[in-house]
């Protein structure tokens, strides 16, 4: 397959003031440290970690609405890490967000037609009957009615709103849509409907997505592969079959292990065995050294906490930072 978009070396520091009052440094806090990610076209990405990991700040890097600290990224082929003005605009075209928060992603002095017309306008269109129709097409296709053109998001349940988010995101026809935990604000009976309509939806218009949630049973449903991400670095990649039936890093077994079932006879093999993840993760203002995940690993050994692993591929696209690997 094609890669639509990749990340090398992509780092994001975040200077930070510590100390007492008449002696204070600047230290960085690395939320995203060192990391290459790359997402093939048409795929739908996973990407799975604990709170404050990077995964957002990752996801946002990628589409350029933050600046990274150091490293590069690719859309297409082309070089963006440092478009600026009318080239990065157009590009923007291409790249999209659905965030997190179905309450306050919307403004709530804009009707819903205006809240999706929006884009549109930012990028040259003008408010006729074309952008009109094009808006009514669009919502039509999320699954709310033509009468909500012209109400309030108050007036919406968390995920009809979610709904508007989407379209939003997707009016001008973008190739890659970040889904920045999109249903975790949602009841769970929501959640599944919200899931499966974008899915249909990347069938429909041909989108690649990289899909944030630290819900693994969601992450499993929707993903082509997933990526695990700890205190700002990725730890594995692989085909969710694989990283889910025999995942190869420490922390990804944790993970996995600390997902709640109905029934003792759902526990994939082996996973009765996994021990589960215990300990805070560490601040990434003064991440450990070596492997960063040694301070909570179960099977830790000297030189886990003396160098950082490196990145093998012990199986066919199963990537994986472990010594042990």
């Amino acid at each position: 397959m094609t890669v639509l978009i990749e990340a090398t070396g992509v780092s994001k520091h975040y200077p930070v003031e510590t100390g007492g009052m008449f002696r204070r440094t600047t230290t960085p806090l690395r939320a995203v440290d060192n990391v290459s990610l790359s997402v093939e076209e048409g795929e739908t990405l996973g990407l799975v970690g604990e709170s404050g990991c990077g995964k957002s700040t990752l996801g946002r890097l990628l589409i350029r609405l933050l600046p990274a600290t150091a490293g590069n990224i690719r859309f297409g082929g082309t070089d963006i890490t440092a478009l600026g003005g009318q080239p990065l605009r157009n590009v923007r075209r291409s790249m999209q967000i659905v965030f997190q928060d179905p309450y306050g992603a919307l403004n709530p002095r804009m009707t819903v037609e205006d809240i999706v017309m929006e884009p549109l306008l930012i990028h040259g269109a003008k408010p006729n009957a074309d952008s009109r129709a094009q808006v009514s097409d669009m919502l039509s296709r999320v699954g709310l009615p033509a009468r909500a053109l012209e109400r309030f998001p108050h007036e919406f349940s968390g995920g009809q709103r979610q709904r508007i988010g989407i379209a939003r995101a997707l009016i001008l026809r973008p190739r890659f849509v970040v889904c920045d935990e999109p249903v975790s604000a949602l009841d769970v009976s929501v959640q599944a409907q919200i899931v499966n309509l974008l899915q249909d939806l990347q069938a429909e218009l041909g989108l690649t997505y990289l899909f944030i949630a630290h819900d693994l049973g969601v992450v499993k449903h929707i993903s082509t592969r997933v990526a695990v991400m700890y205190l700002g670095k990725i730890v594995e990649v692989a085909e969710k079959r694989a990283l889910y039936a025999e995942p190869r890093h420490p922390y990804t077994r944790g993970l996995i292990a600390s997902v709640p079932v109905t029934h003792p006879s759902q526990r994939a093999r082996g996973r009765a065995e996994r021990q589960r993840l215990e300990g805070d993760i560490p601040s990434a203002l003064n991440p450990p050294s070596g492997c960063r995940f040694h301070t909570r690993c179960p099977l830790v050994q000297p030189i886990c906490r003396e160098q950082e692993p490196a990145t093998r591929e012990p199986a066919a696209g199963h990537l994986v930072a472990c010594h042990l690997a």
